[in-house]
């Protein structure tokens, strides 16, 4: 499954992940709300990502069939492949750039390092 969300149902799916299961009514309040959307913009953004098979919307309760976790990792996929070449550590290089880690971090990121190396 292609997990790729444009940046408006990116924001569209977030409110949905908080919420659900969300009766659709509701969804399109919240959508007004948050997003300033009109009523027509959520069902049709709705529609899409239902086509798509992101979220479903039966008997007018809507939830998600792709979790947040899938997306952010297909996201930040796309971005070292994209931007990086796929090299980890030209992205992180990229990422840290003139900033500065306390020692904590740095222990936690080695620990996930460590968790994901081949043997």
């Amino acid at each position: 499954m292609d997990y790729k969300l444009f940046d408006a149902e990116y924001k569209f799916m977030n409110i949905i992940w908080e919420e659900e299961p969300v009766k659709s009514g509701d969804l399109v309040k919240l959508c007004n709300e948050r997003l300033g959307w009109k009523k027509s913009t959520t069902y049709t953004v709705l529609r899409k990502l239902s086509q798509r098979n992101f979220v479903k919307n039966e008997n007018t309760i809507v939830t998600s069939l792709v979790k947040k976790e899938e997306t952010q990792k297909y996201e930040s996929h796309e971005v070292v492949d994209k931007s990086f070449g796929g090299s980890l550590p030209k992205f992180l290089t990229a990422f840290f750039g003139d900033k500065k880690i306390s020692k904590k971090e740095a222990d936690e990121l080695k620990k996930l390092i460590d968790s994901y190396k081949e043997d």
